[in-house]
């Protein structure tokens, strides 16, 4: 059977679950509709302004919608994030004190955040070094949460406690909303005062709530990632209580100044619009990720999540077990990409993580996953992580390549 074969008996299997996920997209767009709505959005929203950015009535809709929309008291959404590392780091450092603790409760974190906590890197003005320390629960043998150490595992001290959604460059599964929930009561019972945050990067519209409207007290994440539909050129979010959204924004600008600041650059438009087609960008993205779990678990190659398996976020991983196989399956991504498809994706180091990394990211935001992109570490077990998608149609038509390119396992 070749390659366009398998993708058409893929589909065929995979058509109650794609219906499904329209189910999840059409349920995610009505809440944004209703949004928009209740906020009255307009054209004149899109006007920007200039110099400090005070009084910005389209950036001031904008959080109120985007608040709504994740179930969470205040939002400040802004193109000064230069990531959703950045907006992670303003929220950390917003909310962490000198003689706090952190607890990360899902193993450890993703690579980028290591130099934030300190854990590598040196002289840089990480949480350690300002004397915030640092724990760990590790995950159990089978790699998922150890729900018997996290129902213990938090003390008077602990100020946050980190939940990472998606599984970042692990084999771990990504957490649900349930899972979510369920931290959120087990560390509240133990100290109420502990703050639940979420770094909810890929994860968004995934399901129908989002981590704020189950407890988690904070949140943040990318714009070049799902909520910005593929068409928000740059910036990040966080979400969640107004007080810790306002410390978070303090970080990001100054104290006193806070959410107030910040010109928007004319990118107004383009925000609410991303939010707008953002549910329907994710529920391509999740469609795409069946099929390729479908087709690279009947060539014989573990993934995570298995074929059938619920999404979580917007990342399906291959473990092809080589570097030749990694960098092959790169390539024949790239080539099909609508950006830059006559370029070889060639290993090499990338700010904020110790490992190279191999990636296809022929996309029109420079380094948008919400958009079709393959990358993984070059380490060992070559996991090569799949991820975004503006339509699967597009990811079918890329696989065919790369199924061809690394042939069965």
């Amino acid at each position: 059977m070749n390659s366009f074969q398998q993708l058409q008996e893929a589909e065929k299997v995979l058509f109650p679950i794609f219906s499904a996920i329209d189910a999840t997209v059409k349920q995610n767009l009505k809440r944004v509709l209703e949004a928009f709505r209740h906020h009255r959005v307009g054209a004149h929203h899109f006007a920007g302004v200039t110099g400090y950015g005070h009084d910005d009535l389209g950036r001031q809709t904008h959080d109120r919608v985007f608040a709504d929309v994740m179930g969470a008291e205040a939002a400040a959404v802004r193109v000064q994030f230069v990531s959703g590392t950045h907006a992670i780091a303003c929220a950390l450092f917003g909310v962490l004190r000198p003689g706090d603790e952190m607890l990360a409760v899902v193993g450890a974190p993703y690579d980028t955040l290591e130099e934030v906590i300190g854990l590598r890197g040196q002289g840089q003005g990480s949480l350690l070094d300002f004397g915030v320390s640092y724990k760990e629960l590790a995950l159990t043998e089978e790699g998922i949460i150890d729900w018997q150490a996290l129902a213990t595992g938090v003390s008077d001290r602990t100020r946050l406690v980190l939940i990472q959604r998606s599984c970042g460059y692990s084999w771990r599964p990504s957490l649900s909303i349930t899972d979510i929930e369920k931290i959120v009561f087990l560390v509240k019972q133990q100290n109420p005062n502990t703050v639940c945050f979420v770094d909810n990067c890929y994860g968004e519209f995934i399901e129908e709530q989002e981590p704020t409207a189950v407890g988690a007290d904070l949140m943040a994440g990318s714009l070049i990632k799902n909520p910005g539909g593929t068409i928000v050129t740059a910036g990040g979010y966080v979400a969640g209580r107004a007080d810790l959204v306002e410390a978070a924004a303090c970080r990001l600008t100054a104290p006193g100044i806070g959410s107030s600041g910040g010109a928007s650059f004319d990118q107004h438009r383009l925000m609410f619009q991303g939010l707008f087609l953002a549910p329907q960008m994710v529920g391509e993205a999740m469609k795409g990720n069946h099929l390729t779990a479908y087709v690279f678990d009947q060539l014989g190659y573990a993934v995570n999540p298995l074929p059938m398996a619920p999404r979580r976020d917007v990342i399906q991983a291959i473990k092809l077990g080589s570097r030749e196989k990694m960098i092959a399956f790169c390539q024949a991504i790239q080539q099909h990409s609508p950006i830059d498809s006559y370029v070889d994706p060639i290993p090499g180091d990338m700010p904020g993580y110790e490992s190279q990394l191999v990636m296809a990211g022929g996309t029109f935001i420079e380094g948008s996953t919400s958009e079709l992109s393959s990358d993984g570490p070059l380490r060992e077990p070559y996991v090569v992580f799949c991820q975004g998608g503006t339509h699967w149609t597009h990811v079918a038509i890329a696989l065919e390549a790369a199924i061809e390119a690394v042939g069965p396992a």
